[in-house]
Protein backbone atom coordinates (compact mmCIF):
# COMPACT_ATOMS: atom_id res chain seq x y z
CA UNK A 1 0.00 0.00 0.00
CA UNK A 2 1.34 3.43 -0.87
CA UNK A 3 2.30 6.10 1.70
CA UNK A 4 -0.74 8.16 0.73
CA UNK A 5 -3.04 5.32 1.72
CA UNK A 6 -1.07 4.76 5.00
CA UNK A 7 -1.73 8.27 6.29
CA UNK A 8 -5.50 7.83 6.21
CA UNK A 9 -8.06 5.08 6.03
CA UNK A 10 -8.77 3.91 2.44
CA UNK A 11 -12.05 4.99 1.00
CA UNK A 12 -14.30 3.32 -1.60
CA UNK A 13 -12.73 5.50 -4.27
CA UNK A 14 -9.26 4.31 -3.23
CA UNK A 15 -10.28 0.66 -3.63
CA UNK A 16 -11.76 1.46 -7.05
CA UNK A 17 -8.50 3.15 -8.10
CA UNK A 18 -6.43 0.20 -6.90
CA UNK A 19 -8.74 -2.23 -8.76
CA UNK A 20 -8.42 -0.23 -11.97
CA UNK A 21 -4.67 -0.12 -11.54
CA UNK A 22 -4.55 -3.90 -11.06
CA UNK A 23 -6.75 -4.66 -14.09
CA UNK A 24 -4.86 -2.16 -16.23
CA UNK A 25 -1.64 -4.07 -15.57
CA UNK A 26 -3.33 -7.39 -16.43
CA UNK A 27 -4.72 -5.94 -19.67
CA UNK A 28 -1.16 -5.24 -20.79
CA UNK A 29 -0.50 -9.04 -21.04
CA UNK A 30 -3.35 -9.70 -23.45
CA UNK A 31 -2.15 -10.76 -26.93
CA UNK A 32 1.18 -12.06 -25.58
CA UNK A 33 2.73 -15.37 -24.60
CA UNK A 34 2.92 -15.87 -20.82
CA UNK A 35 4.20 -18.65 -18.60
CA UNK A 36 1.80 -20.66 -16.46
CA UNK A 37 1.75 -23.68 -14.19
CA UNK A 38 -0.49 -26.68 -14.66
CA UNK A 39 -2.42 -26.88 -11.38
CA UNK A 40 -4.92 -29.52 -12.37
CA UNK A 41 -6.10 -31.92 -15.06
CA UNK A 42 -9.81 -32.42 -15.51
CA UNK A 43 -10.96 -34.95 -18.09
CA UNK A 44 -9.75 -33.52 -21.43
CA UNK A 45 -8.48 -30.13 -20.19
CA UNK A 46 -5.56 -28.84 -18.20
CA UNK A 47 -6.05 -26.02 -15.64
CA UNK A 48 -3.24 -23.47 -15.97
CA UNK A 49 -2.47 -20.74 -13.43
CA UNK A 50 -0.95 -17.80 -15.30
CA UNK A 51 -0.19 -15.77 -12.13
CA UNK A 52 -2.72 -12.98 -12.72
CA UNK A 53 -5.01 -14.07 -9.89
CA UNK A 54 -6.86 -16.11 -12.50
CA UNK A 55 -6.68 -19.48 -14.17
CA UNK A 56 -7.40 -20.71 -17.63
CA UNK A 57 -8.27 -24.00 -19.27
CA UNK A 58 -6.42 -25.57 -22.20
CA UNK A 59 -7.69 -28.70 -24.03
CA UNK A 60 -5.24 -31.56 -23.65
CA UNK A 61 -5.16 -32.03 -27.47
CA UNK A 62 -3.37 -28.68 -27.76
CA UNK A 63 -0.42 -30.19 -25.98
CA UNK A 64 -0.18 -32.72 -28.83
CA UNK A 65 1.95 -31.91 -31.85
CA UNK A 66 2.51 -33.87 -35.03
CA UNK A 67 4.54 -36.94 -34.15
CA UNK A 68 4.35 -36.30 -30.38
CA UNK A 69 1.85 -37.62 -27.84
CA UNK A 70 0.23 -35.37 -25.17
CA UNK A 71 1.65 -35.89 -21.67
CA UNK A 72 1.09 -32.78 -19.50
CA UNK A 73 1.53 -33.23 -15.74
CA UNK A 74 0.53 -31.14 -12.74
CA UNK A 75 3.31 -28.76 -11.90
CA UNK A 76 4.62 -28.48 -15.46
CA UNK A 77 5.56 -24.97 -16.54
CA UNK A 78 4.03 -24.22 -19.94
CA UNK A 79 3.79 -21.25 -22.23
CA UNK A 80 0.33 -20.17 -23.35
CA UNK A 81 -1.07 -17.35 -25.44
CA UNK A 82 -3.26 -14.96 -23.37
CA UNK A 83 -6.16 -13.86 -25.49
CA UNK A 84 -8.20 -12.25 -22.67
CA UNK A 85 -7.63 -11.86 -18.96
CA UNK A 86 -11.18 -12.81 -17.93
CA UNK A 87 -14.23 -14.12 -19.70
CA UNK A 88 -17.83 -14.33 -18.52
CA UNK A 89 -16.88 -17.17 -16.19
CA UNK A 90 -14.09 -15.16 -14.64
CA UNK A 91 -11.43 -17.34 -16.28
CA UNK A 92 -8.51 -16.37 -18.47
CA UNK A 93 -8.87 -17.27 -22.18
CA UNK A 94 -5.60 -18.98 -23.08
CA UNK A 95 -4.30 -21.18 -25.92
CA UNK A 96 -1.35 -23.55 -26.07
CA UNK A 97 -1.56 -23.84 -29.92
CA UNK A 98 -1.27 -20.11 -30.45
CA UNK A 99 1.60 -19.92 -27.99
CA UNK A 100 3.46 -22.63 -29.82
CA UNK A 101 2.72 -20.92 -33.15
CA UNK A 102 4.06 -17.58 -31.93
CA UNK A 103 7.08 -19.25 -30.45
CA UNK A 104 7.73 -21.22 -33.64
CA UNK A 105 7.53 -18.15 -35.90
CA UNK A 106 10.17 -16.39 -33.82
CA UNK A 107 12.49 -19.41 -34.04
CA UNK A 108 11.77 -19.99 -37.75
CA UNK A 109 12.53 -16.38 -38.66
CA UNK A 110 15.90 -16.65 -36.97
CA UNK A 111 16.59 -19.97 -38.75
CA UNK A 112 15.54 -18.45 -42.08
CA UNK A 113 17.90 -15.50 -41.62
CA UNK A 114 20.81 -17.81 -40.79
CA UNK A 115 19.83 -20.36 -43.53
CA UNK A 116 19.64 -23.07 -40.89
CA UNK A 117 17.66 -26.27 -41.20
CA UNK A 118 14.50 -26.75 -39.15
CA UNK A 119 12.75 -29.91 -38.02
CA UNK A 120 9.24 -30.70 -39.06
CA UNK A 121 6.69 -33.43 -39.72
CA UNK A 122 4.72 -34.02 -42.92
CA UNK A 123 1.14 -34.56 -41.76
CA UNK A 124 -1.20 -33.95 -44.67
CA UNK A 125 -1.43 -33.92 -48.47
CA UNK A 126 -2.85 -30.88 -50.27
CA UNK A 127 -3.07 -29.71 -53.86
CA UNK A 128 0.41 -29.43 -55.34
CA UNK A 129 2.22 -30.77 -52.31
CA UNK A 130 2.04 -31.41 -48.56
CA UNK A 131 1.66 -29.58 -45.21
CA UNK A 132 4.42 -29.72 -42.65
CA UNK A 133 4.15 -28.99 -38.93
CA UNK A 134 7.17 -26.95 -37.81
CA UNK A 135 6.50 -27.25 -34.06
CA UNK A 136 3.26 -25.32 -34.24
CA UNK A 137 3.69 -23.37 -37.49
CA UNK A 138 2.26 -24.94 -40.64
CA UNK A 139 4.40 -24.82 -43.79
CA UNK A 140 3.83 -25.86 -47.41
CA UNK A 141 6.08 -28.50 -49.02
CA UNK A 142 5.76 -28.46 -52.87
CA UNK A 143 5.74 -31.90 -54.47
CA UNK A 144 8.88 -31.03 -56.48
CA UNK A 145 10.76 -30.35 -53.23
CA UNK A 146 10.06 -33.68 -51.57
CA UNK A 147 13.05 -35.59 -52.95
CA UNK A 148 15.87 -35.40 -55.49
CA UNK A 149 13.97 -37.79 -57.75
CA UNK A 150 10.17 -37.98 -58.11
CA UNK A 151 8.60 -39.98 -55.29
CA UNK A 152 5.51 -42.02 -56.08
CA UNK A 153 4.61 -42.99 -52.50
CA UNK A 154 5.15 -40.37 -49.77
CA UNK A 155 3.39 -42.32 -47.00
CA UNK A 156 6.68 -43.65 -45.50
CA UNK A 157 7.78 -40.04 -45.00
CA UNK A 158 4.61 -38.83 -43.27
CA UNK A 159 4.55 -38.47 -39.45
CA UNK A 160 8.34 -38.79 -39.25
CA UNK A 161 10.34 -35.85 -37.83
CA UNK A 162 12.96 -34.80 -40.40
CA UNK A 163 14.96 -31.73 -41.41
CA UNK A 164 13.72 -29.12 -43.89
CA UNK A 165 15.12 -25.95 -45.42
CA UNK A 166 12.95 -22.80 -45.40
CA UNK A 167 12.79 -21.39 -48.93
CA UNK A 168 10.37 -18.52 -48.30
CA UNK A 169 8.28 -17.13 -45.42
CA UNK A 170 5.82 -14.24 -45.02
CA UNK A 171 4.59 -13.72 -41.44
CA UNK A 172 2.02 -11.15 -42.42
CA UNK A 173 0.31 -13.64 -44.72
CA UNK A 174 1.23 -16.63 -42.59
CA UNK A 175 3.01 -18.38 -45.51
CA UNK A 176 6.02 -20.67 -45.15
CA UNK A 177 7.50 -22.76 -48.00
CA UNK A 178 10.02 -25.48 -47.15
CA UNK A 179 12.13 -28.01 -49.05
CA UNK A 180 13.28 -31.48 -48.15
CA UNK A 181 15.10 -31.87 -51.49
CA UNK A 182 17.56 -29.05 -50.70
CA UNK A 183 18.59 -30.81 -47.51
CA UNK A 184 19.10 -34.10 -49.35
CA UNK A 185 21.12 -32.45 -52.12
CA UNK A 186 23.35 -30.73 -49.60
CA UNK A 187 23.84 -33.95 -47.71
CA UNK A 188 24.48 -35.81 -50.91
CA UNK A 189 26.96 -33.19 -52.09
CA UNK A 190 28.88 -33.49 -48.84
CA UNK A 191 28.85 -37.25 -49.17
CA UNK A 192 29.94 -37.10 -52.82
CA UNK A 193 32.71 -34.67 -51.98
CA UNK A 194 34.01 -37.01 -49.30
CA UNK A 195 33.84 -40.04 -51.62
CA UNK A 196 35.46 -38.21 -54.55
CA UNK A 197 38.25 -37.02 -52.29
CA UNK A 198 39.14 -40.67 -51.64
CA UNK A 199 39.22 -41.61 -55.35
CA UNK A 200 42.10 -41.17 -57.79
CA UNK A 201 42.44 -41.29 -61.57
CA UNK A 202 43.82 -44.65 -62.64
CA UNK A 203 42.35 -46.40 -59.61
CA UNK A 204 40.67 -49.76 -60.21
CA UNK A 205 37.46 -50.26 -58.25
CA UNK A 206 34.40 -52.52 -58.17
CA UNK A 207 30.98 -51.02 -58.79
CA UNK A 208 27.37 -51.96 -59.45
CA UNK A 209 25.54 -51.14 -62.69
CA UNK A 210 22.78 -48.79 -61.55
CA UNK A 211 21.28 -47.60 -64.82
CA UNK A 212 21.76 -48.22 -68.55
CA UNK A 213 21.23 -45.69 -71.36
CA UNK A 214 21.90 -45.66 -75.11
CA UNK A 215 25.24 -43.94 -74.58
CA UNK A 216 26.55 -45.95 -71.62
CA UNK A 217 25.91 -47.14 -68.08
CA UNK A 218 25.96 -45.48 -64.65
CA UNK A 219 27.94 -47.44 -62.10
CA UNK A 220 27.47 -46.96 -58.34
CA UNK A 221 30.89 -46.69 -56.70
CA UNK A 222 29.53 -46.73 -53.17
CA UNK A 223 27.52 -43.52 -52.85
CA UNK A 224 28.52 -41.80 -56.07
CA UNK A 225 27.84 -42.71 -59.70
CA UNK A 226 30.40 -42.85 -62.49
CA UNK A 227 29.66 -42.96 -66.23
CA UNK A 228 30.91 -45.92 -68.21
CA UNK A 229 30.62 -44.72 -71.81
CA UNK A 230 29.65 -47.27 -74.44
CA UNK A 231 32.98 -46.76 -76.24
CA UNK A 232 34.88 -47.65 -73.06
CA UNK A 233 33.08 -50.91 -72.34
CA UNK A 234 35.14 -53.05 -74.73
CA UNK A 235 37.77 -52.66 -77.44
CA UNK A 236 35.35 -54.15 -79.95
CA UNK A 237 32.29 -52.28 -81.24
CA UNK A 238 29.39 -52.28 -78.77
CA UNK A 239 26.19 -51.04 -80.40
CA UNK A 240 24.29 -50.88 -77.09
CA UNK A 241 25.48 -51.35 -73.48
CA UNK A 242 22.84 -54.04 -72.90
CA UNK A 243 24.90 -56.33 -75.17
CA UNK A 244 27.43 -56.58 -72.34
CA UNK A 245 25.88 -55.21 -69.13
CA UNK A 246 22.78 -55.75 -67.01
CA UNK A 247 21.37 -53.65 -64.15
CA UNK A 248 22.64 -54.90 -60.80
CA UNK A 249 25.73 -56.50 -62.32
CA UNK A 250 29.00 -56.04 -60.44
CA UNK A 251 31.76 -54.78 -62.72
CA UNK A 252 35.42 -53.95 -62.28
CA UNK A 253 36.25 -50.55 -63.74
CA UNK A 254 39.14 -48.14 -63.98
CA UNK A 255 38.73 -44.46 -63.14
CA UNK A 256 39.70 -42.57 -66.29
CA UNK A 257 38.94 -39.01 -65.23
CA UNK A 258 37.60 -37.13 -62.20
CA UNK A 259 36.12 -33.63 -62.33
CA UNK A 260 36.39 -32.41 -58.73
CA UNK A 261 34.22 -29.37 -59.44
CA UNK A 262 31.22 -31.20 -60.90
CA UNK A 263 31.99 -34.55 -59.18
CA UNK A 264 31.69 -36.29 -62.55
CA UNK A 265 33.63 -39.51 -62.89
CA UNK A 266 34.46 -41.23 -66.18
CA UNK A 267 35.00 -44.99 -66.04
CA UNK A 268 36.38 -47.62 -68.38
CA UNK A 269 36.34 -51.41 -68.61
CA UNK A 270 38.36 -51.96 -71.76
CA UNK A 271 41.31 -50.13 -70.17
CA UNK A 272 41.77 -53.17 -67.92
CA UNK A 273 42.39 -55.38 -70.98
CA UNK A 274 45.35 -55.52 -73.36
CA UNK A 275 45.17 -52.97 -76.17
CA UNK A 276 44.74 -54.96 -79.42
CA UNK A 277 46.10 -51.99 -81.41
CA UNK A 278 49.59 -52.50 -80.04
CA UNK A 279 51.84 -53.65 -82.91
CA UNK A 280 48.95 -53.39 -85.36
CA UNK A 281 51.16 -52.53 -88.36
CA UNK A 282 53.10 -55.76 -88.09
CA UNK A 283 49.92 -57.77 -87.61
CA UNK A 284 48.16 -56.27 -90.65
CA UNK A 285 50.71 -55.34 -93.35
CA UNK A 286 49.67 -53.35 -96.43
CA UNK A 287 48.12 -55.45 -99.25
CA UNK A 288 47.54 -58.39 -96.90
CA UNK A 289 44.31 -60.26 -97.67
CA UNK A 290 42.21 -61.60 -94.80
CA UNK A 291 38.67 -62.40 -93.72
CA UNK A 292 36.40 -60.41 -91.44
CA UNK A 293 32.79 -59.94 -90.36
CA UNK A 294 30.67 -56.90 -91.33
CA UNK A 295 29.57 -55.23 -88.08
CA UNK A 296 28.03 -51.97 -89.24
CA UNK A 297 26.93 -50.37 -92.50
CA UNK A 298 26.76 -46.61 -93.11
CA UNK A 299 26.19 -44.33 -96.09
CA UNK A 300 29.94 -43.97 -96.58
CA UNK A 301 30.98 -47.61 -96.22
CA UNK A 302 31.00 -50.72 -94.05
CA UNK A 303 32.93 -51.61 -90.87
CA UNK A 304 34.55 -55.05 -90.76
CA UNK A 305 35.72 -56.72 -87.55
CA UNK A 306 39.08 -58.38 -88.15
CA UNK A 307 39.40 -59.56 -84.53
CA UNK A 308 37.77 -58.56 -81.22
CA UNK A 309 38.56 -54.88 -80.74
CA UNK A 310 39.95 -54.32 -84.25
CA UNK A 311 37.73 -52.95 -87.00
CA UNK A 312 38.54 -51.59 -90.43
CA UNK A 313 36.49 -49.48 -92.81
CA UNK A 314 35.71 -50.39 -96.39
CA UNK A 315 34.98 -47.02 -97.96
CA UNK A 316 32.15 -47.04 -100.48
CA UNK A 317 34.67 -46.22 -103.24
CA UNK A 318 36.59 -49.43 -102.45
CA UNK A 319 33.59 -51.79 -102.46
CA UNK A 320 33.03 -52.46 -106.16
CA UNK A 321 34.86 -51.90 -109.43
CA UNK A 322 31.70 -51.05 -111.31
CA UNK A 323 28.94 -50.08 -108.81
CA UNK A 324 29.89 -46.47 -108.16
CA UNK A 325 26.67 -44.91 -106.86
CA UNK A 326 25.20 -47.79 -104.88
CA UNK A 327 24.55 -47.83 -101.11
CA UNK A 328 26.96 -50.18 -99.29
CA UNK A 329 23.98 -52.07 -97.91
CA UNK A 330 23.25 -53.35 -101.43
CA UNK A 331 26.74 -54.83 -101.75
CA UNK A 332 27.31 -56.37 -98.28
CA UNK A 333 25.08 -57.29 -95.33
CA UNK A 334 25.58 -57.07 -91.56
CA UNK A 335 27.26 -60.20 -90.10
CA UNK A 336 28.41 -61.26 -93.56
CA UNK A 337 31.87 -62.81 -93.78
CA UNK A 338 33.94 -61.03 -96.43
CA UNK A 339 37.48 -61.17 -97.78
CA UNK A 340 39.26 -57.81 -97.74
CA UNK A 341 42.65 -56.32 -98.50
CA UNK A 342 44.53 -53.96 -96.19
CA UNK A 343 45.04 -50.60 -97.91
CA UNK A 344 46.29 -48.40 -95.05
CA UNK A 345 46.99 -48.68 -91.31
CA UNK A 346 47.12 -45.66 -88.98
CA UNK A 347 47.99 -46.82 -85.42
CA UNK A 348 47.81 -43.27 -84.02
CA UNK A 349 44.25 -42.61 -85.21
CA UNK A 350 43.42 -46.31 -84.78
CA UNK A 351 42.15 -46.65 -88.32
CA UNK A 352 42.49 -49.41 -90.88
CA UNK A 353 41.38 -48.81 -94.47
CA UNK A 354 40.21 -51.93 -96.26
CA UNK A 355 39.32 -52.75 -99.83
CA UNK A 356 36.73 -55.25 -101.01
CA UNK A 357 37.08 -54.82 -104.77
CA UNK A 358 40.84 -55.44 -104.56
CA UNK A 359 40.13 -59.10 -103.73
CA UNK A 360 38.21 -59.47 -107.00
CA UNK A 361 39.49 -59.45 -110.57
CA UNK A 362 39.74 -55.97 -112.09
CA UNK A 363 37.11 -56.07 -114.87
CA UNK A 364 39.01 -53.42 -116.84
CA UNK A 365 42.13 -55.60 -116.90
CA UNK A 366 40.06 -58.65 -117.79
CA UNK A 367 38.39 -56.76 -120.62
CA UNK A 368 41.73 -55.53 -121.99
CA UNK A 369 43.00 -59.11 -122.07
CA UNK A 370 39.92 -60.48 -123.79
CA UNK A 371 39.33 -57.60 -126.19
CA UNK A 372 42.53 -55.94 -127.44
CA UNK A 373 42.37 -52.75 -129.50
CA UNK A 374 40.70 -53.48 -132.84
CA UNK A 375 38.39 -56.18 -131.43
CA UNK A 376 34.68 -56.04 -132.20
CA UNK A 377 32.25 -56.07 -129.27
CA UNK A 378 28.49 -56.05 -128.91
CA UNK A 379 26.45 -54.40 -126.18
CA UNK A 380 23.34 -52.52 -125.15
CA UNK A 381 23.04 -48.73 -125.29
CA UNK A 382 22.90 -47.81 -121.59
CA UNK A 383 22.77 -44.06 -121.91
CA UNK A 384 22.84 -41.18 -124.41
CA UNK A 385 24.68 -38.01 -123.46
CA UNK A 386 25.66 -34.78 -125.15
CA UNK A 387 29.08 -36.20 -125.96
CA UNK A 388 28.26 -39.77 -127.01
CA UNK A 389 26.82 -43.19 -126.19
CA UNK A 390 27.58 -45.51 -123.26
CA UNK A 391 27.53 -49.20 -124.18
CA UNK A 392 27.24 -52.01 -121.62
CA UNK A 393 29.95 -54.64 -122.14
CA UNK A 394 31.06 -57.98 -120.71
CA UNK A 395 32.27 -57.86 -117.11
CA UNK A 396 29.69 -55.25 -116.12
CA UNK A 397 31.80 -52.43 -117.57
CA UNK A 398 30.77 -49.62 -119.91
CA UNK A 399 32.44 -48.34 -123.04
CA UNK A 400 31.89 -44.94 -124.62
CA UNK A 401 31.36 -44.09 -128.27
CA UNK A 402 32.25 -40.44 -128.80
CA UNK A 403 30.11 -38.36 -131.16
CA UNK A 404 33.03 -38.18 -133.57
CA UNK A 405 33.12 -41.99 -133.80
CA UNK A 406 29.48 -42.52 -134.76
CA UNK A 407 29.54 -41.79 -138.51
CA UNK A 408 32.14 -40.99 -141.16
CA UNK A 409 30.05 -38.54 -143.12
CA UNK A 410 27.53 -36.97 -140.73
CA UNK A 411 28.07 -34.77 -137.69
CA UNK A 412 27.84 -36.71 -134.41
CA UNK A 413 24.90 -34.58 -133.25
CA UNK A 414 22.90 -35.92 -136.21
CA UNK A 415 24.19 -39.49 -136.11
CA UNK A 416 23.36 -39.99 -132.42
CA UNK A 417 19.66 -39.52 -133.20
CA UNK A 418 19.75 -42.92 -134.93
CA UNK A 419 20.26 -44.63 -131.57
CA UNK A 420 18.03 -45.08 -128.55
CA UNK A 421 18.47 -46.54 -125.09
CA UNK A 422 18.24 -50.33 -125.15
CA UNK A 423 19.52 -50.77 -128.73
CA UNK A 424 22.02 -53.58 -129.29
CA UNK A 425 24.98 -52.27 -131.30
CA UNK A 426 28.33 -53.51 -132.54
CA UNK A 427 31.44 -51.41 -132.09
CA UNK A 428 35.19 -51.58 -132.41
CA UNK A 429 37.54 -51.26 -129.42
CA UNK A 430 39.66 -48.14 -129.98
CA UNK A 431 41.41 -47.87 -126.59
CA UNK A 432 41.37 -49.36 -123.06
CA UNK A 433 42.75 -47.30 -120.14
CA UNK A 434 42.79 -49.64 -117.14
CA UNK A 435 44.05 -46.99 -114.70
CA UNK A 436 41.32 -44.47 -115.58
CA UNK A 437 38.77 -47.26 -116.11
CA UNK A 438 37.84 -46.06 -119.59
CA UNK A 439 37.03 -47.97 -122.76
CA UNK A 440 36.78 -46.05 -126.04
CA UNK A 441 34.64 -47.57 -128.80
CA UNK A 442 33.84 -46.64 -132.38
CA UNK A 443 30.77 -47.49 -134.43
CA UNK A 444 31.74 -45.80 -137.68
CA UNK A 445 34.91 -47.92 -137.81
CA UNK A 446 32.70 -50.96 -138.32
CA UNK A 447 31.84 -49.61 -141.82
CA UNK A 448 35.47 -48.91 -142.69
CA UNK A 449 37.00 -45.62 -143.81
CA UNK A 450 36.08 -44.64 -147.35
CA UNK A 451 39.45 -42.98 -147.74
CA UNK A 452 41.71 -45.59 -146.14
CA UNK A 453 42.15 -49.28 -146.81
CA UNK A 454 43.35 -51.32 -143.84
CA UNK A 455 45.51 -54.45 -144.23
CA UNK A 456 43.43 -57.45 -145.16
CA UNK A 457 40.50 -55.33 -146.45
CA UNK A 458 39.34 -54.77 -150.02
CA UNK A 459 40.30 -51.48 -151.62
CA UNK A 460 38.40 -48.53 -150.25
CA UNK A 461 36.42 -46.34 -152.69
CA UNK A 462 38.74 -43.46 -151.92
CA UNK A 463 41.96 -45.33 -152.65
CA UNK A 464 41.95 -44.34 -156.35
CA UNK A 465 41.38 -40.65 -155.66
CA UNK A 466 44.23 -38.13 -155.83
CA UNK A 467 44.67 -34.42 -155.57
CA UNK A 468 43.96 -32.62 -158.87
CA UNK A 469 41.78 -35.45 -160.13
CA UNK A 470 38.50 -34.54 -161.87
CA UNK A 471 35.49 -36.30 -160.37
CA UNK A 472 31.79 -36.29 -161.05
CA UNK A 473 29.68 -35.10 -158.11
CA UNK A 474 25.97 -35.42 -157.46
CA UNK A 475 24.18 -32.50 -155.81
CA UNK A 476 22.50 -33.81 -152.63
CA UNK A 477 21.62 -30.50 -150.95
CA UNK A 478 21.57 -26.83 -151.94
CA UNK A 479 22.33 -24.23 -149.30
CA UNK A 480 22.77 -20.48 -149.30
CA UNK A 481 26.52 -20.74 -148.79
CA UNK A 482 27.11 -23.53 -151.29
CA UNK A 483 26.11 -27.09 -152.15
CA UNK A 484 26.61 -30.50 -150.54
CA UNK A 485 27.82 -33.09 -153.04
CA UNK A 486 28.51 -36.81 -153.15
CA UNK A 487 31.47 -38.09 -155.13
CA UNK A 488 30.34 -40.67 -157.67
CA UNK A 489 31.44 -44.23 -156.99
CA UNK A 490 31.84 -43.72 -153.23
CA UNK A 491 30.04 -42.71 -150.03
CA UNK A 492 32.25 -39.65 -149.70
CA UNK A 493 30.50 -36.34 -149.31
CA UNK A 494 31.86 -32.83 -149.14
CA UNK A 495 30.66 -29.25 -149.17
CA UNK A 496 31.47 -26.91 -152.08
CA UNK A 497 31.45 -23.28 -151.02
CA UNK A 498 29.78 -20.56 -153.13
CA UNK A 499 33.16 -19.14 -154.23
CA UNK A 500 34.15 -22.57 -155.64
CA UNK A 501 31.02 -23.09 -157.76
CA UNK A 502 32.26 -21.18 -160.83
CA UNK A 503 35.14 -19.12 -162.22
CA UNK A 504 32.81 -16.32 -163.18
CA UNK A 505 31.55 -14.44 -160.10
CA UNK A 506 28.08 -14.04 -161.65
CA UNK A 507 27.77 -17.82 -161.88
CA UNK A 508 28.71 -18.47 -158.24
CA UNK A 509 25.05 -18.88 -157.29
CA UNK A 510 23.98 -22.10 -155.50
CA UNK A 511 20.47 -21.77 -156.90
CA UNK A 512 21.90 -22.57 -160.38
CA UNK A 513 22.09 -26.17 -159.21
CA UNK A 514 19.35 -28.64 -158.38
CA UNK A 515 19.35 -31.73 -156.15
CA UNK A 516 20.21 -34.79 -158.22
CA UNK A 517 22.08 -32.79 -160.82
CA UNK A 518 25.60 -33.96 -161.66
CA UNK A 519 28.54 -31.67 -162.09
CA UNK A 520 32.26 -32.18 -162.65
CA UNK A 521 34.77 -30.74 -160.17
CA UNK A 522 38.43 -30.96 -159.40
CA UNK A 523 39.86 -32.39 -156.10
CA UNK A 524 41.74 -29.55 -154.41
CA UNK A 525 42.39 -31.21 -151.00
CA UNK A 526 42.87 -34.84 -150.03
CA UNK A 527 44.12 -35.59 -146.50
CA UNK A 528 43.59 -39.28 -145.77
CA UNK A 529 44.90 -39.03 -142.21
CA UNK A 530 42.62 -36.16 -141.29
CA UNK A 531 39.89 -37.59 -143.53
CA UNK A 532 39.39 -34.35 -145.45
CA UNK A 533 38.49 -33.97 -149.13
CA UNK A 534 37.54 -30.81 -151.00
CA UNK A 535 36.43 -30.30 -154.64
CA UNK A 536 36.03 -27.15 -156.73
CA UNK A 537 34.14 -26.43 -159.96
CA UNK A 538 36.02 -23.16 -160.21
CA UNK A 539 39.39 -24.94 -160.07
CA UNK A 540 38.29 -27.30 -162.86
CA UNK A 541 37.17 -24.39 -165.09
CA UNK A 542 40.42 -22.51 -164.51
CA UNK A 543 42.47 -25.61 -165.29
CA UNK A 544 40.55 -26.23 -168.48
CA UNK A 545 40.97 -22.60 -169.51
CA UNK A 546 44.70 -22.77 -168.89
CA UNK A 547 44.97 -25.98 -170.90
CA UNK A 548 42.95 -24.53 -173.81
CA UNK A 549 45.12 -21.45 -173.99
CA UNK A 550 48.19 -23.64 -174.03
CA UNK A 551 46.85 -25.64 -177.00
CA UNK A 552 45.10 -23.02 -179.08
CA UNK A 553 47.00 -19.85 -178.29
CA UNK A 554 46.37 -16.91 -176.10
CA UNK A 555 43.81 -14.21 -176.39
CA UNK A 556 46.56 -11.91 -177.79
CA UNK A 557 46.74 -13.90 -181.09
CA UNK A 558 43.40 -12.46 -182.13
CA UNK A 559 41.20 -15.37 -180.99
CA UNK A 560 38.67 -14.66 -178.30
CA UNK A 561 38.47 -16.64 -175.06
CA UNK A 562 35.16 -18.04 -176.25
CA UNK A 563 36.77 -19.20 -179.50
CA UNK A 564 39.56 -20.88 -177.62
CA UNK A 565 37.22 -22.64 -175.24
CA UNK A 566 34.89 -23.56 -178.09
CA UNK A 567 37.73 -25.13 -180.02
CA UNK A 568 38.87 -27.02 -176.96
CA UNK A 569 35.43 -28.37 -176.29
CA UNK A 570 35.02 -29.42 -179.95
CA UNK A 571 38.32 -31.24 -179.81
CA UNK A 572 37.25 -32.97 -176.60
CA UNK A 573 33.93 -34.08 -178.15
CA UNK A 574 35.67 -35.36 -181.22
CA UNK A 575 38.02 -37.39 -179.09
CA UNK A 576 35.14 -38.90 -177.17
CA UNK A 577 33.25 -39.81 -180.29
Amino acid sequence: MSAVYAERAPTREDFAAMLDESYGKNDAFEGTVVRGTIVGIEKDVAVVDIGLKTEGRVPLKEFTSQGREASPNIGDIVEVYLERVENALGEAVISRDKARREESWVKLEKAFEKQEKVEGVIFNQVKGGFTVDLDGAVAFLPRSQVDIRPVRDVSPLMGVPQPFQILKMDRRRGNIVVSRRTVLEESRAEQRHEIVANLEEGQVIDGTVKNITDYGAFVDLGGIDGLLHVTDIAWRRVNHPTEVLTIGQTVRVKIIKINHETHRISLGMKQLLDDPWQGIEAKYPINAKLSGRVTNITDYGAFVELEPGIEGLIHVSEMSWTKKNVHPGKIVATSQEVEVQVLEVDPIKRRISLGLKQTLANPWESFAERYPVGSVVEGEVKNKTEFGLFIGLDGDVDGMVHLSDLDWNRPGEQAIEDFKKGDIVRAQVLDVDVEKERISLGIKQMAGDALVTKPGEDAAPGDSLRKGQVVTCEIIEVKEGGVEVKIAGSDLTTFVKRAELARDRNDQRPDRFAVGEKVDARITLLDRKARKIAVSVKALEMAEEKEAIAQFGSADSGASLGDILGAALKKQRDAQS
